[in-house]
């Protein structure tokens, strides 16, 4: 399938969504029900396991994905987005919900950048990051244990200068298989 035909079949069908006022039962505002954001990965297996694990429906928490779960800069877009839920949004308690059999657990930058080379990016780019002082290893970099890595991004976010020290920071991990979860860091005994 094409990426286009693909495109037309997503806009086909929002089309229809629209027209048949199916968004009505998903009217909610941009302030969670349960006051809280959580930070996941964005595997497919969380999409629709991980609400239903938890317990939640649409409108009840703001929800930041990206790969591993992970605050991998202190002053990047998730830590930004987090910020932004704790001081406009009236989230008052974090999560960090990582997963077993996670894609960043054990990955290794060499394969991706030979993925990156086959792909059309040259030699001379990568080059050119380097002498910038981009270190793309460690930046493309997973982790090793993915409850040491919920322990760490919950640490960035705990002492982060800007996060106010009442806000509670959990650390959990889900199986993507059954959705139990395994309580790794319990924020309300920091």
């Amino acid at each position: 399938m094409s990426n286009s035909t693909l495109l037309n079949e997503l806009l086909d069908y929002n089309k229809k969504f629209v027209e048949q006022h199916e968004y009505e039962k998903y009217e909610t505002t941009k302030f969670p029900n349960k006051r809280m954001v959580i930070l996941t990965c964005m595997d497919t297996r969380l999409l629709e396991l991980l609400p239903k694990a938890l317990n939640l429906g649409n409108g009840d928490v703001k929800l930041i994905k990206d790969a591993g779960g992970l605050v991998s800069h202190p002053f990047g877009s998730v830590m930004r987005s987090i910020l932004i839920a704790v001081y406009q949004l009236k989230a008052q308690e974090v999560l960090v919900i990582a997963h077993y059999d996670c894609g960043m657990s054990g990955l290794k930058a060499e394969p991706v950048i030979e993925s990156m080379k086959e792909r059309g990016i040259s030699d001379e780019t990568f080059d050119t990051l380097t002498y910038s002082g981009i270190n793309i290893k460690q930046w493309l970099h997973g982790f090793d244990n993915v409850a040491e890595s919920v322990e760490h991004s919950v640490d960035i976010i705990k002492n982060h200068p800007l996060m106010p020290k009442d806000v509670p920071v959990h650390g959990l991990v889900i199986d993507p298989k059954t959705g139990k979860l395994d309580l790794i860091v319990d924020g309300n005994k920091n």
